[in-house]
């Protein structure tokens, strides 16, 4: 489907106004409880949606720190990353002016930090229309106090004279993290120090999706680390691509017993091995699908299931949340693409299974 800017702004807004038209599942808007043992006995817990208090944040992505109890989302609007209560309160945890839009978060509970990337789509308040395309790097800051260890300018790393947008960014357990960019086959990787290099360049990672007047040949999406060291990536077009880390040269196609609903927005490591991924509804005017991929054989293949779908506008981000939950965020995408302000955005638990 090919859409001009202002058109999808016109889709995204009747899909605000619609509301509860959308419903394709009673799951959506059912109260959700989790249930977890408590002396020998099963015990349900509520799990309920997070209307979040922060006008004009517009986060993109969002993730959950186990250790806090609270989410993390950044801000295409601001060079801004806060934290998110239970109670839908916000608090601003780091505002670095080399931020123009904050597009991925990612919590790294065993060094006690969060990493963004760091973007430009002519969005931001104070984004000029020459800078629209030339900002892609990646920063690391303290997950308590914000202050930030490191940022790394990854246009300078590609050396390719190319426009880079870094759509998403995960961490493997030694702490290294792994960036992937939405307008080349390009895969970043990024020490604990901030040390940067190009892990893999692939035509298998290329983009065909155009959003004109926006962006054209958007191609990875999302990326998650897998026990084995291997990287999963989603591509726009609903595919996904194995990168094993130490052989990077060895990147295929996972087979899949059916495409991911596109866009795909986001994806979460489920316990189990296998991935919760959500598309964003953004060109289809259609409530987000929610999937679960359950790898075969190391991740050759892997079969998808539907599990949900979330009827709020324009999914962007999928995240673990409290006693095993999972939450869609839908961060106010319809207002910022027609210059409005937004009261908050909103975080709500899906069903996986």
């Amino acid at each position: 489907m090919r859409l001009t800017l202002s058109a999808i702004a016109v889709v995204v807004a009747a899909v605000t106004t619609a509301g509860t038209a959308l419903t394709t599942t009673t799951a959506a808007h059912a109260p959700r409880h989790q249930h977890i043992r408590v002396s020998g006995d099963i015990q349900p817990c509520p799990v309920h949606t997070i209307d979040a208090k922060g006008p004009r944040v517009f986060p993109h992505s969002v993730d959950y720190d186990a250790r806090t109890g609270k989410f993390v989302v950044g801000s295409l609007a601001h060079s801004t990353i806060s934290t998110v209560g239970r109670d839908g309160t916000v608090r601003t945890l780091v505002d670095d002016k080399d931020l123009v839009s904050v597009q991925a978060v990612r919590v790294d509970s065993r060094r006690h930090r969060v990493l963004a990337t760091n973007v430009d789509y002519g969005l931001a308040d104070r984004s000029a229309p020459s800078t629209k395309l030339s900002v892609a790097g990646v920063a690391s800051y303290d997950a308590t106090t914000g202050r930030r260890h490191w940022y790394v300018d990854l246009n300078k790393v590609a050396d390719d004279g190319k426009q880079h947008l870094l759509a998403d960014v995960t961490v493997a357990p030694d702490g290294t993290a792994y960036a992937v960019d939405q307008l080349t086959p390009t895969v970043f990787r990024i020490d604990r120090h901030g040390r940067a290099s190009v892990l893999l360049r692939n035509d298998l990672l290329a983009g065909t999706v155009d959003i004109p007047d926006f962006l054209t040949g958007v191609g990875q999406t999302a990326v998650a680390w897998m026990p084995g060291d291997v990287l999963i990536i989603a591509k726009a077009d609903g595919s996904l691509v194995r990168v094993p880390t130490r052989h990077p040269e060895q990147a295929g196609a996972v087979r899949l017993s059916g495409k991911l609903a596109a866009l795909t927005a986001g994806l979460r490591v489920l316990p189990d091995g296998s991935l919760a991924a959500v598309s964003s509804g953004l060109l289809s005017g259609k409530a987000a699908v929610v999937q679960r991929v359950r790898p075969v054989d190391h991740w050759t293949s892997a079969a998808v299931t539907v599990t949900d779908t979330v009827t709020d506008p324009v999914t962007s981000g999928v995240s673990a949340g409290p006693r095993g939950s999972t939450y869609a965020l839908s961060g106010g995408l319809a207002a910022l693409l027609m210059g409005k302000p937004n009261d908050g955005f909103t975080l709500r638990p899906v069903t996986v299974k």
